[in-house]
């Protein structure tokens, strides 16, 4: 795995034991009055719950003094960060159970947060859990995705789905919400940079109009036109892709920064892109969502 220098996160896992700090930000994070915290420890890891440099610790916290596994986020850059964290959640045996994923949003530099792992149960509905760290993803603040319920400065929402894959051909639609109180207007297609997980610009593959150029019957090889948002509504476009591989190394691209239209505020997203060594990603127009 690759260095991820922007992040500390911690998973506590004995089932008595409690995470120093979770649901606290060490500098300026939200807090629960009722919180109290121990000093954290490193603790034995044998089973590969560690993501390069992030380890895991245990200690004594929680709301209210209640048991809780959690995770802790540290940023070293320079820049605020977005986390994105995927947890596999695992049994005593050691067989996983499910995952679940946690954002931690605007995280200042040299901050850190530490957040429980609890569920919707409330306080403590952690406790006896274990986990392991499948995956770490780091965006800048100002240009990640919006959370549900929140409307960004531009008056726009941009997110992608999960995508769908079968036979080595990979689509992923990136969607659009006008989430302002005006209308929103989109001529086009959305313009893409691709981005390695250090998130430096991946150079190599052919961007092209069209999803055609992948595989016919994907739906995003209509010819682009106006398409005009009212508050509320949808559109979307297609990404589409093979994962090859043949000769050579082949290319993963995790995140890509959307710019909806010329003068659009960026957004960076992960569509994690697995594109082998094929050289080729398709872009569909922007449609508006119902109107096929």
């Amino acid at each position: 795995m690759r260095p991820v220098t922007a992040l500390v996160l911690c998973a506590a896992l004995a089932s008595t034991s409690l995470l120093t700090g979770c649901g606290k930000g060490t500098t300026g994070s939200a807090a629960s009055p009722a919180a109290t915290c121990a000093s954290a420890a490193p603790v034995d890891d044998p089973s590969g719950r560690t993501w390069d440099n992030v380890r895991v610790v245990t200690g004594e916290c929680g709301p209210s003094g209640a048991p809780s596994t959690g995770f802790e986020v540290t940023n070293t850059e320079r820049e605020a960060l977005t986390f994105t964290i995927t947890l596999t959640l695992v049994n005593g045996f050691g067989e996983a159970m499910g995952s679940t994923t946690r954002t931690v949003e605007a995280v200042k530099p040299g901050q850190t947060v530490r957040r429980p792992l609890d569920t919707e149960e409330g306080p403590g509905s952690a406790r006896g859990r274990r986990a392991r760290i499948t995956k770490v993803r780091t965006v800048p603040a100002d240009e990640a995705p919006a959370a549900a319920g929140a409307c960004p400065a531009s008056g726009v929402r941009v997110t992608t789905d999960r995508g769908d894959a079968a036979m080595g051909l990979r689509v992923v639609g990136i969607h659009l919400e006008n989430c302002g109180t005006t209308g929103y207007r989109l001529d086009g297609y959305p313009a893409l940079q691709l981005l390695d997980e250090n998130r430096k610009p991946v150079t190599g593959v052919n961007v092209l109009h069209g999803t055609d150029k992948i595989s016919s019957g994907i739906g995003g090889d209509a010819a682009p036109r106006p398409v005009t948002l009212a508050p509320g509504e949808f559109a979307y476009a297609d990404l589409a892709w093979r994962n090859t591989t043949t000769d050579g190394d082949p290319v993963n691209v995790p995140y890509a920064r959307v710019t909806a239209k010329p003068g659009a505020a960026p957004v960076t997203v992960t569509p994690e892109l697995d594109l082998g060594t094929t050289g080729r990603l398709g872009v569909g127009p922007w449609t508006k969502a119902g109107s096929e």
